[in-house]
C-alpha cells in the first residue's frame, strides 16, 4: 500500500543507496577505475550523463519499494533484510556474470560489484523494512485470521 511511509521509505532508501554507490564507486573502486578508463566512457561524456543514473536509480528503488508491499509481513529489518538479499542476487547475479562477458573487466572488480550489489538490496530492504508501515493489516496476520 503507497502510504505516507511509503514515500518517506523511498525518499531514504534512495539517499542511502546514493551514499552506498558513491563509497564503493567513488571511493572504494576509484583507483581501480582510473586503470580501466578505456574501457568506460571519456568522463566528461559519462559525467554529462549522470542524470540517467540518478533516474534510473530512482525508478528501480520505486519498483523495489512498491514490490516489497506487495508481500509485506510486518516482520521488521529482517524481513527487509531476506527481501533485500533475494532482490540482491536476482539482479547482480546476471548484472555482474554480463558485464564481465560484454566488457575486458578484472574479475576482482565484478566480484566486488556482485558482493556490493547484494549488499545494497540488503541495506535498502533492511531500511524501507524500518519505515514501512502498512495502512492495512499485514498478509501474515490477515491469513492467521482467516
Amino acid at each position: 500500500m503507497i502510504n505516507k511511509t511509503f514515500w518517506i521509505g523511498f525518499v531514504v532508501v534512495y539517499i542511502v543507496w546514493q551514499i552506498v554507490g558513491f563509497l564503493v564507486h567513488g571511493v572504494m573502486l576509484d583507483e581501480t577505475y582510473q586503470g580501466l578508463w578505456g574501457v568506460f566512457r571519456p568522463e566528461s561524456e559519462m559525467n554529462s550523463m549522470t542524470w540517467m543514473m540518478f533516474l534510473s536509480s530512482a525508478l528501480y528503488l520505486l519498483l523495489f519499494c512498491y514490490i516489497f508491499t506487495k508481500g509485506y509481513e510486518g516482520k521488521g529489518v529482517g524481513e527487509g533484510l531476506r527481501y533485500g538479499l533475494l532482490m540482491g542476487l536476482f539482479m547482480s547475479i546476471p548484472m555482474s556474470l554480463d558485464q564481465y562477458v560484454i566488457y575486458p573487466l578484472p574479475s576482482n572488480v565484478v566480484a566486488i560489484w556482485f558482493v556490493s550489489g547484494v549488499l545494497s538490496f540488503m541495506i535498502a530492504g533492511a531500511v524501507f523494512a524500518a519505515i514501512y508501515k502498512s495502512s492495512a493489516a499485514p498478509h501474515a496476520h490477515v491469513a492467521a485470521a482467516t
